[in-house]
């Protein structure tokens, strides 16, 4: 096998590892084989085909993450107002870092396969979990070198070398703090809960984490108030609760000599939170390798009333008894599959926020009586960015191979396994986060708005198949392997869906203003459903399998 660099790195800190009981060896040993599975789980899916090669897809996306990192640089050459400079940084740069940790690396985190193996050969569970820990740690150093690189150099010429040098040990301190934080809170809910409970719980951490990345951001940069375009910052007690404006205070305190209290209390706060994080997580390795055993745990129970709920569904929104098959089969993996949820739930939880980020703008400068009689509430078709992400993930299963299925099962129409499947995540995914956010509108702006509501979800359902056209067209769903999900072929389809969403709040807020106008709106959006559904997803004509 290969011996890879970052293992070379890691042998100059053996004796670290030694001191804290952990077998060096074992630990190099496995963290060789994941990193050499790594490099051949994944064919090329920048030329799908093309002869398949063994490369390391995660690599290529470093480029990616690296142009990410261009919008760091504004704030760094900003000026000398450090505390608001580094914290917006690190607050870009945490969201960013704490995003690829929850979508990509929980299933390392939680990942049980290789307890049949190692559980059989004399090794410690903490040496296992370590071992797991580095691998994850491992990767979040190529993501974070390469989101900061570029960022790194232009502050090395346009701040100093004493400036990089912070920057530096600061990244390195954020990546231990992001690590840790994320196996903290699975161990926390790994003590309590138990199988396929365990799991949902998890699942929903993953949306309550993104949320409050989201609402932090918000709230970092509030922390700051503008005066005719100078940078003031006022500390509150709860500042002391928001790690961005930690990683600010060593900076003012270093390089502008502010030797206050409260930037000496966030410094000490930047060094001693992830060290202390550390030990913490080193004395409860034991207790979560023991309780991960609990995700072997497929006890969970189906209660009859959630049976006939979906009985209901299937009654309303489904014609024929194929298509309540494929509506049943979607939602049970919509429900069920571990790694689909792992990285569609949390992109659910955006669609939580992003309406509101708007009325947090407004309300900042206005009261909540001005708010309340606007037509802010258009902003609820950024509730629709859910759909862009989930039905693109429509395709894609850890059970792909069981995609034979489809071709051997007698259908002559495959249109209505599409049409089962988008109903399906329309019913168990989009209209619980819609109906959520909406009774959550109609108490800030009113009931008269519900006719408002009905304009939005029947957009939802127009860009659904827009969506469904441009980006799944011909490829059955759950048939393909999550190693295919970040083709960048679909970049190009992205932005025009966004444009879309956008577009159609635009029109929406244009329409209100006519009289009358949000019922004859209403009626060609229903006309234009009605003629779409029917033309991109036919029920009545056969078409031969491909």
């Amino acid at each position: 096998m290969h011996n890879f660099l970052s293992l070379k790195i890691l042998d100059k800190c053996e004796r670290m590892f030694s001191t804290f009981g952990i077998d060096y060896n074992l630990m190099r040993q496995i963290l060789q084989v994941k990193l050499t599975m790594d490099q051949r789980r994944v064919p090329t899916i920048f030329n799908q085909n093309a002869k398949q090669e063994t490369k390391n897809q995660f690599l290529k996306s470093l480029g990616l993450y690296a142009l990410y990192g261009l919008i760091l640089i504004p704030f760094i050459v900003f000026g000398e107002n450090y505390i608001f400079q580094m914290g917006i940084v690190f607050g870009i740069a945490m969201f960013m870092l704490m995003m690829s940790m929850i979508s990509d690396f929980s299933t390392v985190l939680l990942d049980i396969r290789d307890k049949t193996i190692l559980d059989t050969k004399p090794i410690s569970d903490k040496t296992v979990s370590v071992a797991k820990m580095v691998h994850v740690c491992i990767y979040m150093t190529q993501l974070t070198g390469a989101f900061a690189l570029i960022p790194l150099v232009v502050g090395l010429f346009t701040q100093g070398i004493l400036f990089t040098l912070i920057f530096i040990v600061e990244l390195v301190l954020m990546g231990l703090f992001i690590v840790v934080l994320t196996a903290l809170i699975y161990i926390f809910i790994l003590r309590f809960f138990s199988g396929e409970r365990l799991k949902d719980i998890i699942n929903y951490v993953q949306i309550l984490l993104s949320i409050s990345i989201i609402v932090g951001y918000q709230i970092v940069a509030r922390s700051f108030e503008f005066v005719e375009l100078d940078v003031s910052f006022t500390f509150q007690w709860w500042h002391v609760l928001i790690p961005p404006i930690w990683f600010g205070a060593p900076y003012e305190l270093i390089l502008n000599q502010q030797l206050s209290n409260t930037n000496i209390v966030l410094s000490l706060l930047v060094l001693l939170i992830p060290i202390l994080s550390i030990f913490i997580y080193a004395r409860l390795v034991p207790s979560f390798e023991r309780n991960l055993q609990k995700l072997l745990n497929n006890s969970g129970t189906n209660k009859k009333k959630r049976m006939r709920i979906n009985q209901v569904w299937q009654r309303l929104v489904c014609r024929s008894e194929l298509e309540k098959t494929f509506f049943q089969f979607s939602s049970l993996i919509l429900k069920q599959e571990r790694e689909f949820k792992l990285k569609v739930y949390p992109s659910l939880g955006m669609g939580i926020v992003f309406p509101f980020i708007f009325l947090f703008s407004y309300i900042s400068t206005n009261s909540f009586e001005e708010l309340s009689s606007s037509k802010l509430y258009v902003t609820i078709h950024f509730c629709n960015l859910i759909i862009l992400t989930v039905v693109h993930m429509l395709r894609y299963s850890s059970n792909y191979k069981a995609a034979w299925i489809y071709q051997t099962a007698p259908i002559n129409n495959k249109f209505v396994i599409y049409r089962a499947t988008l109903k399906a995540f329309l019913v168990k995914l989009y209209i619980p986060i819609f109906g959520l956010v909406s009774i959550i509108f109609i108490a800030i702006f009113s009931y008269q708005i519900i006719p408002d509501l009905i304009i939005v979800f029947l957009t939802a359902l127009l860009i659904t198949i827009i969506t469904y056209r441009l980006i799944n067209n011909k490829v059955y769903p759950f048939s393909e392997s999550f190693a295919f999900a970040q083709d960048s072929s679909t970049t190009a389809i992205t932005f025009l869906i966004m444009f879309i969403i956008a577009i159609s709040a635009g029109v929406h807020f244009m329409i209100t203003t006519i009289p009358f106008g949000i019922y004859a709106y209403g009626v060609i959006l229903f006309v234009a459903n009605l003629i779409s559904w029917k033309k991109i997803l036919p029920t009545k004509v056969a078409i031969s399998k491909r």
